[in-house]
């Protein structure tokens, strides 16, 4: 049984939780949105005060293989709408940048023509230029998978080469860099 899915999910003050077992489904409402996640009959979900049980279901023989996998979710859904995620991605190279129009992000990465893209709602974006350092993006939002898929899309756009670390990276992210070519005798 998984280690993860044993731990119950403390329910903060403010977020409200509902299940409906006949729809499997499971929906979270807090401060800052709501969210539904559908859960297949591999999991039991029981709410007993302020927590959230996810036990696996012993009649389906691949029950464990669910079992953490729907706690976390649960968890990312609960942590999201009572205080939110948030990722912050950095522009590395020379012309390379960012601004924030609204939910429109307008991008320069070295290519012949700007790239626009437009945010889904649920996400909130800033753009930090500061004259002599990089161009940061920062992105909140409550839906921890929609954010990652967010970010994911930008950073493919232009992703860090491993020589001189041009690309768009996550502000923490560690690149494995490469020794450039060895100068001839």
């Amino acid at each position: 049984m998984s280690r993860i899915g044993k731990l119950p999910i403390a329910i903060p003050a403010g977020v409200t939780v509902n299940i409906d077992d006949k729809e499997h489904v499971i929906t979270v409402k807090g401060k800052l949105g709501e969210l539904s996640q559908k859960f297949s009959d591999h999991v039991i979900l029981e709410v007993e005060g302020d927590q959230i049980h996810v036990k696996p279901n012993e009649a389906v023989a691949e029950a464990g293989a669910k079992h953490g996998l729907y706690r976390a979710l649960i968890h990312n859904m609960v942590k999201g709408v009572s205080e939110g995620f948030e990722t912050v991605q950095e522009f590395v190279g020379v012309g390379y940048k960012a601004e924030a129009k609204g939910q429109i992000l307008e991008m320069a990465l070295g290519y012949s023509h700007t790239i626009f893209m437009e945010m889904p709602p649920e996400i909130k974006i800033e753009t930090i230029n500061e004259r002599g350092k990089n161009p940061i993006l920062k992105m909140r939002s409550y839906d921890k998978q929609l954010l990652g898929q967010v970010a994911a899309k930008i950073r493919s756009m232009r992703k860090p080469e491993p020589y001189k670390g041009k690309g768009i990276k996550f502000q923490d992210e560690v690149l494995r860099r490469k020794a450039g070519k060895a100068a001839g005798k």
